[in-house]
């Protein structure tokens, strides 16, 4: 396996491996590499569902997105039309399918998030194989490192946060899509330490997005939105804990869900862009940092 580092702090691409055969070393190297590097791309894969989906139980049981569990309901109601197809158009509950037409007013992902935060348990990984590109050479994803975000505030406002917990709401982004649950329907919601500790490598990282945070818990609204307003600006500025990717066709590229932000540049209106998405569930909802004293 080659391993060529995008940033200095972030991302990785890994090459000269078959995502579709490979050895238990291989295995075990790909997860040291993952918890470094935090985002991995292989390029030049060729892999059918099962291979995907396997290649993802490597890292634990896949998650099912709630999007189709919402689907054994009834489904959800999108408000006007919208040519880009949903998540609940494929009937297999492990697959989160983006499937952008031309003439999509929305793709999935267009602002800074961490993948369903909402749920009580967010998922550890997320792995998207994508199979077409826009013809344009548009629809790249940002990535950024919430670890060195953390590191990188203030000791003061380290401590206003460390104690504190925020809640994650996934109407919020269902909303940004014109999506309306029905009559007795409900979402994940979730309340998450503003700075949790990470199960393997024991590092702070920060845990608010853009996509699915309502509110920091036990403060006023005006000081939340204060916050919340300012951290996500943060993030959003600050390429320098930052990687971006460029698609390929065939390239499966995952990333460390936990610790991980992303942006899905929307470059590419006109053309269309396709892929697959499985993701891993984690083992426990995250868990508050507690500095030594």
């Amino acid at each position: 396996m080659l391993v060529t580092p995008i940033t200095p702090v972030i991302g990785a691409e890994i090459s000269d491996v078959s995502l579709a055969n490979l050895s238990p070393a291989e295995v075990a190297h790909i997860k040291e590499l993952f918890l470094k590097h935090m985002v991995l791309v292989f390029r030049d894969q060729a892999l059918n569902r099962e291979q995907h989906k396997a290649f993802g139980r490597n890292f634990g049981e896949l998650h099912i997105h709630p999007s189709k569990r919402s689907a054994e309901s009834g489904g959800m109601k999108r408000e006007g039309n919208d040519s880009q197809r949903s998540a609940v158009v494929n009937d297999d509950p492990e697959l989160f399918i983006i499937d952008t037409k031309p003439d999509a007013k929305q793709s999935n992902g267009e602002a800074w998030h961490s993948d369903v935060s909402c749920e009580e348990i967010p998922p550890l990984a997320s792995l998207l194989y994508v199979t077409k590109t826009p013809e344009n050479d548009g629809g790249d994803t940002m990535f950024a490192n919430m670890y060195e975000a953390y590191d990188a505030l203030s000791d003061d406002l380290k401590t206003l946060l460390m104690n504190k917990s925020a809640f994650h709401d996934g109407e919020i982004d269902l909303r940004n899509y014109g999506i309306r649950l029905k009559p007795g329907q409900v979402y994940p919601k979730a309340s998450h330490p503003v700075i949790p500790v990470h199960p393997e490598t024991n590092r702070p990282y920060l845990f608010v997005n853009g996509s699915f945070t309502s509110h920091i818990e036990g403060i006023a609204k005006w000081e939340s939105d204060m916050l919340l307003a300012g951290l996500h600006k943060f993030v959003a500025a600050s390429p320098k804990f930052q990687c971006r990717v460029k698609w390929t066709k065939d390239t499966l590229t995952m990333w460390d869900n936990r610790c991980v932000q992303h942006h899905a540049i929307r470059d590419y209106v006109g053309y269309s862009r396709y892929g697959e998405r499985v993701s891993v569930l984690a083992k426990q909802r995250p868990h508050a940092f507690l500095p030594a004293s």
